[in-house]
């Protein structure tokens, strides 16, 4: 039973190959769904820009989680000074005060940026990758199919002795099945297409409104308008002064 598998598995590499080399030094033909095919690749193009968008925002993660660490601990330093420098205590306290506020909105919108960046790695890294898989599964269904199909049409245009009836016969059969695999992964390419297309549109249409929103308000400097943002998509920020953002463990 090994034996056989072996075998068969054999057998279809060396039939695929010999597709493959064929349709690249163009002798063979290879069965071609344009409008299928320009949607793959449209989607494999749009992967490559959301992958771009994903590391700058999450560079820019980087940038703001440090940005609030200097201001904290530049908030601590002028609160320590005010208190030892009675000369100085109103105006090291105000700056005190200013970089805790400073701080406290920049925690909030490390919250905001750090959802987009959660999402949008959601979106490229398991719902597009999943798309793309089936993608690959037909790709090598297609080639299998045309590996076949161009198998069978040599079969049939060789001699009919008893032989050639019989692998003939045999051949049309492993044609119709890799035919049907090839049919169904082709209509689930085309589903999942659809489906990836209105969900990238429905995620993105959020992440971006949200990004829009609190980079706004926090350079505006209007507290209450951040905080109504993470409101507004219910995000949940981590207590204060505790770990690292979660995106940094998975740097």
């Amino acid at each position: 039973e090994k034996f056989d598998i072996v075998k068969k598995w054999g057998i279809n590499t060396y039939k695929c190959t010999k597709q493959l080399l064929s349709e690249r030094f163009g002798r063979g033909s290879r069965t071609v769904d344009l409008e299928l095919e320009t949607q793959i690749e449209l989607l494999r193009e749009t992967k490559r820009k959301y992958e771009s968008v994903l590391h700058l925002a999450r560079a820019l993660t980087a940038h703001l989680y440090s940005l609030v660490q200097t201001q904290h601990a530049l908030g601590d330093a002028f609160a320590d000074l005010s208190q030892k420098s009675p000369e100085l205590q109103e105006e090291f306290g105000y700056n005190a005060e200013t970089q805790k506020l400073l701080c406290k909105n920049g925690e909030t919108l490390l919250g905001a940026v750090n959802f987009f960046v959660s999402s949008i790695n959601t979106l490229v890294n398991k719902t597009m990758e999943d798309t793309l898989m089936t993608v690959k599964q037909y790709e090598t269904a297609r080639l299998e199919y045309d590996a076949y199909r161009t198998d069978l049409e040599e079969l049939s245009m060789g001699p009919r002795d008893a032989g050639a009836v019989s692998r003939l016969d045999a051949a049309q059969s492993q044609f119709q099945s890799h035919k049907d695999k090839y049919e169904k992964l082709r209509a689930d390419v085309a589903i999942k297409l659809k489906f990836l297309e209105e969900n990238k549109i429905k995620v993105m249409h959020k992440q971006l409104l949200l990004f829009h929103n609190a980079i706004s308000a926090y350079f505006a400097g209007n507290q209450q308008q951040l905080e109504q943002t993470l409101k507004q998509f219910n995000i949940k920020l981590k207590t204060p002064g505790t770990e690292k953002p979660s995106w940094l463990e998975e740097q």
